[in-house]
């Protein structure tokens, strides 16, 4: 962010020149009055709202006191980009650090936590990192990270300009969280509605045929012929995800494997339970591709819409009961093909199948578009605050 030739007024400075780490601390938070707490896992990276927390009632063992106004910064694992600025005073974990302004008359407080969120900043802290399961900055390597301060008129005028891009952003990620919430409401009615209501109900077992897929071996590896398989990284919820694609060695008998258009991919083991279950539509996105065994393919028969089908599977009704169902061996959440087979599903006429896929996909692809407008939003917002804050 320095630059060998300044603007007038702009002057180099070290962060702990004109930043404070905060120790403020309490010996027992539930005695002192504090009601939430914030955790890793409460910030959100990229966005500098703090949008859920912890109740010190459930029980803490956090210390670090903040208040509304201070900058928490995630020091573990820096690379997650983890910046928020506290509008409610609390504890939080002694992996964030509380930062605040030294004295406004050298740096604004409102413009700190943009110099937290530039990637120069966020360069120090991943490189000042250290351990490889949880590495974490310091702050005495922080404190070594050099900017450029421009004059406090200036400061005001980036700090405005910054949070004008803020409040865009927070209109649009107001906008997602009530579209997703119309989403999940639609999902429950449509699948309460009177054509479902009084629908059969049966098996998914009996509406399709349900299947594991290649095994990934040493001799796989090493075979001949070479094709393109999906993994469980690769199905998302109701997105297939072709970033990353790795090949498998593959038979003539091996055929059983090919995915067709229309198969579904559940996902048959997660370390998060929520995740468990989470199924994808194939639609022959490439041509040809085969799938792992710890992707469960379901193949619909005449009498099953497999866009319908996959709606119920990733509906809350078709969640909880992967949730239910689903085994925990050595911190892995497991399914397996029978529970997938006996999965009970409501099947209405193929019209109404049609027509319940339909609503809920022209939901869904409006809720990505908002999430996309938010995500460039953001993106718009940290250029225009890198260029703001260029010394040259």
């Amino acid at each position: 962010m320095a630059e060998k030739t300044m603007k007038p007024g702009w002057r180099k400075v070290k962060f702990g020149d004109v930043v404070r780490l905060s120790k403020a601390r309490c010996a027992d938070p539930m005695a002192e009055g504090y009601g939430r707490y914030v955790g890793l896992e409460h910030l959100e990276p990229g966005d500098l709202r703090i949008r859920s927390w912890g109740n010190v009632a459930d029980g803490t063992t956090f210390t670090n006191v903040f208040k509304p106004g201070q900058v928490l910064f995630g020091k573990r694992r820096a690379y997650q980009r983890k910046v928020a600025v506290a509008d409610f005073l609390g504890v939080c974990s002694g992996d964030i650090y509380v930062l605040e302004s030294q004295s406004a008359d050298a740096l604004l407080p409102e413009l700190l936590p943009f110099i937290c969120q530039t990637d120069a900043f966020f360069e120090q802290a991943v490189g000042t990192s250290a351990g490889s399961l949880s590495p974490r900055t310091n702050w005495t390597s922080l404190a070594q990270f050099e900017f450029a301060l421009p004059p406090l008129e200036e400061q005001h005028d980036i700090a405005l300009l910054a949070h004008a891009h803020q409040d865009c952003a927070d209109s649009y990620r107001q906008l997602v969280d009530s579209m997703a919430s119309l989403l999940l409401a639609r999902t429950n009615e449509v699948f309460c509605s009177n054509a479902i209501t009084t629908a059969r109900t049966t098996r998914i077992g009996d509406v399709a045929d349900v299947q594991y897929g290649l095994t990934v071996n040493a001799s796989r590896r090493t075979a001949e012929k070479l094709s393109p398989y999906l993994r469980v990284a690769n199905a998302q919820r109701f997105e297939i995800d072709l970033s990353e694609i790795k090949e498998i060695g593959v038979e003539p008998k091996d055929s059983d494997y090919l995915l067709r258009q229309g198969d579904i991919l559940v996902v048959e083991g997660h370390a998060d339970i929520n995740e468990l279950g989470r199924a994808a539509i194939w639609e022959e996105q490439l041509p040809v591709c085969y799938h792992q065994n710890h992707l469960i393919r379901i193949r619909c028969h005449e009498n099953a819409i497999a866009r319908y089908v996959l709606e119920y599977v990733n509906s809350p009704a078709g969640r909880a009961y992967f949730r239910k169902q689903g085994k925990s061996t050595s911190g892995l959440n497991t399914l397996n093909s029978k529970v997938v087979r006996e999965m009970p599903i409501p099947i209405p006429s193929l019209e109404e199948q049609v027509s319940i896929a339909d609503k809920l996909q022209e939901g869904r692809l409006a809720l990505k578009t908002a999430t996309s407008r938010y995500q460039q939003t953001i993106a718009l917002g940290s250029r225009a605050i890198e260029q703001a804050l260029g010394a040259s």
